[in-house]
């Protein structure tokens, strides 16, 4: 690595120039509210573009202007002409809505076991309790890289050019081992410290227009998580998540490198005091792009907090809300929320 640069990474320079030339970036994390896992939102018999578009109109009336979206490989590997078309469609109606996408390739969060076709219902009040991991126990099979790099290069050669897509989040969370909640890989550390770096050579082999990244995403940023310097030399632009207050938020940035943009690709949990009047002041100071979770309360259940795994909501919903920022029909969770949202970012609809 010569110079701080990963082979084909972008220097900082190219970085700036190209994030000097978008607007300053506000949006969500974007499921659907009829889909609990990427696999429900992209597979065909649950692929859902009336809701899409009905729920991107929302976003887009509060001054959302991009969204933060996971794939799937497996989506990849069943029928990936199916699978492109369906990403077509949803990539036509966000940019008619004046949205851009970072897509997410792999994620270490949530259930190391994932299947296609019909998945199970959601356990009742329990934060994204069918959310998924990719590539999950392939992890733990080389046999199946081959088919893992074949994914990556194909669906990012195929939109290595196309302006509708902002960002390659190249792996969500790479080191996240889920506090116990599921049997993972006993060395799933050392696994995804080999693959990352390759995930990252995959996707420059696509040749793509758009920048690649990985969020760092706990600890601090260089030396708690073994898979941080890996992702921040790997990154043409800098991105990394944090749900606590203001102040530790500030802290934060002055652990990051600051010679490339930063995106914030996860922040809004409210019992934690991440909020969207206390983070998005800051982030308009420093011009960094920001992503909440969540945007529509739905299968998914990310209104309900993380200890919702092991504490019972059932008899009554969390208050505050953990994530999410509407109801399913359209009315906003808190409308002073919406309001700052539309201030801050100048460009939403009045009510």
């Amino acid at each position: 690595m010569a110079n701080g640069l990963a082979p084909g990474r972008w220097t900082a320079a190219r970085a700036n120039a190209w994030y000097d030339q978008l607007p300053w970036l506000v949006g969500a994390n974007f499921v659907p509210s009829t889909a609990s896992n990427p696999l429900e939102m992209w597979q065909a018999e649950t692929f859902s573009p009336a809701v899409i578009k009905r729920e991107l109109e929302w976003a887009a009336g509060i001054g959302m202007n991009t969204m933060r979206v996971f794939l799937h490989d497996l989506l990849w590997q069943c029928d990936q002409d199916a699978f492109t078309d369906r990403i077509r469609h949803y990539l036509d109606i966000a940019d008619s809505l004046g949205i851009s996408t970072m897509l997410v390739l792999f994620d270490s969060v949530w259930n190391p076991d994932v299947r296609l076709g019909a998945q199970p219902e959601p356990v009742p009040a329990v934060h994204n309790s069918q959310w998924v991991q990719g590539p999950g126990r392939a992890l733990a099979d080389p046999s199946q890289y081959g088919r893992l790099q074949d994914y990556v290069e194909g669906v990012v050669g195929t939109f290595a050019n196309d302006e509708r897509v902002l960002v390659w989040d190249v792996w969500n969370e790479p080191s996240n081992l889920n506090g116990g909640r599921f049997d993972e890989l006993d060395n799933k550390v050392e696994l995804v410290s080999q693959l990352l770096p390759q995930v990252f050579d995959w996707a420059r082999n696509a040749g793509p227009s758009q920048p690649l990244t990985s969020g760092v995403w706990t600890g601090r940023t260089l030396y708690d998580d073994p898979h941080a310097r890996i992702q921040i030399e790997n990154s043409d632009v800098v991105s990394f998540h944090d749900y606590q207050v203001p102040e530790r938020f500030e802290t934060k940035l002055r652990e990051l490198p600051r010679d490339r943009p930063l995106f914030l690709t996860e922040f809004m949990a409210r019992t934690p005091g991440s909020t969207f009047e206390g983070i998005l002041p800051i982030a308009k100071r420093e011009r960094i792009a920001s992503y909440c979770w969540g945007l529509v309360a739905g299968r998914s259940q990310t209104l309900y907090p993380w200890d919702s795994w092991t504490r019972s909501y059932l008899d009554a919903p969390p208050d505050p809300w953990f994530h999410d920022v509407f109801h399913t029909d359209g009315k906003p969770y808190r409308a002073e929320e919406t309001a700052l949202l539309r201030q801050i970012t100048g460009r939403g609809q009045p009510d």
